[in-house]
């Protein structure tokens, strides 16, 4: 981030404790190696991990809703985040509109998000059966038994469950209203 001296100086950073620095922020962004030696056994005994993913192009009112329900679930909420090359394939031209890296800390910056893993794949499965989720979580506009990782976590002894939508938000319904 460009350094500003000016506002630095004028406005010096006061450490608050209800506030997340710049570089909380961007240290909520973590690999998937980095993940597995923070959840390790003895920490999972005494939390349970809730996991969702998508590409999160246009954050919006929806997606706060989703995402504050899902952190509800569970002690732990990690976000698998849809790289750009990812989003592309899945969204077709133009998108996303936001680079991986910016919607990586837009996310980063909710209270309720507590981790984010970038992944290039087309789906979360590789995410999902290394992570080993208590409870993987997706919105209700899927099938519980059709979301990705269903079968994966139930056969470890986890939930998958489902978040009603809001209607009206989606970033689908929000560029073309813009259109």
């Amino acid at each position: 981030m460009p350094s500003l001296p000016y506002i630095e100086k004028k406005y010096p950073q006061k450490a608050k404790p209800d506030m997340l620095t710049y570089e909380q922020i961007i240290a909520k962004t973590i690999t998937l190696e980095h993940a597995l030696d923070l959840f390790d056994p003895s920490f999972r005994e005494t939390r349970r991990l809730v996991f969702t993913n998508g590409c999160f192009d246009l954050l919006h009112r929806g997606h706060i809703y989703y995402l504050s329900r899902a952190r509800e679930l569970g002690d732990l909420l990690v976000v698998g985040l849809n790289t750009d090359q990812s989003v592309s394939r899945l969204k077709g031209p133009g998108r996303p509109l936001n680079d991986q890296q910016a919607r990586a800390e837009v996310l980063g910056g909710l209270a309720f998000v507590d981790y984010i893993i970038l992944f290039s794949e087309d789906t979360p499965l590789k995410l999902i059966t290394s992570l080993r989720p208590d409870i993987l979580v997706k919105g209700g506009d899927y099938k519980k038994e059709e979301i990705v990782g269903y079968k994966e976590v139930r056969s470890l002894g986890g939930r998958v469950e489902t978040i009603p939508l809001l209607e009206g938000y989606s970033t689908s319904s929000l560029l073309d209203k813009s259109e």
